[in-house]
């Protein structure tokens, strides 16, 4: 499974903040695990900005289990907040 190569059960998340989160990579991988330990996926890929490479727009995920919901959605993005708010401290943002 890649972004130019997605598998069937794929699915997209944009994220609705549009210019989406600063997040260095240690912090894509997080998100990448977060979401896809709340949907259940069985591969989760950061989609960064092609303007701007430091900024996640939103992830591809494939094989999503049933946890797919709007509320779920609307955590990782959440979750992708709170790492970008984060990023001008050392680690991912908690401790």
């Amino acid at each position: 499974m890649t972004l130019t190569q997605p598998a069937a059960g794929c699915r997209d998340l944009a994220f609705r903040h549009h210019a989406g989160y600063a997040v260095g990579e240690a912090g894509e991988v997080a998100l990448e695990d977060y979401a896809r330990t709340l949907t259940r996926a069985g591969a989760v890929e950061a989609v960064r900005a092609r303007s701007d490479a430091s900024a996640v727009t939103g992830l591809h995920l494939c094989d999503v289990g049933e946890a797919w919901t709007a509320a779920v959605a609307a955590d990782i993005e959440d979750f992708a907040r709170d790492l970008a708010e984060g990023a001008g401290t050392d680690g991912l943002g908690w401790s």
